[in-house]
């Protein structure tokens, strides 16, 4: 079983290579889904994956981010088990 989840972060998190490093840590735990920049000034995304690894990215999220990133908060929403992944892989998203 899987969970699949939306994610929007608040803060200092554009034009920081936010979206680079999110997806070079949903690589390096296995995650598929995507990021994008919207135009509130937020990133938003979605995540797939074993809840262990979720979990590890939602705690990334909230508090590490880009080194130059300054994160006010993270939204989590529409958390739900799936029962397989329907992403290839993690992409960053064309933006707005």
């Amino acid at each position: 079983m899987f969970r699949a989840l939306d994610f929007e972060v608040f803060g200092r998190v554009q034009g920081v290579f936010f979206r680079k490093y999110t997806k070079e840590q949903a690589d390096k735990l296995g995650l598929r889904g995507w990021c994008k920049n919207t135009a509130q000034g937020t990133v938003l995304g979605h995540m797939q994956g074993t809840l262990d690894k979720i979990e590890v990215m939602m705690h990334w999220l909230k508090t590490t981010g880009s080194p130059s990133s300054k994160i006010d908060k993270v939204e989590f929403r529409n958390v739900k088990e799936i029962s397989e992944l329907t992403y290839d892989n993690f992409s960053i998203a064309k933006d707005h």
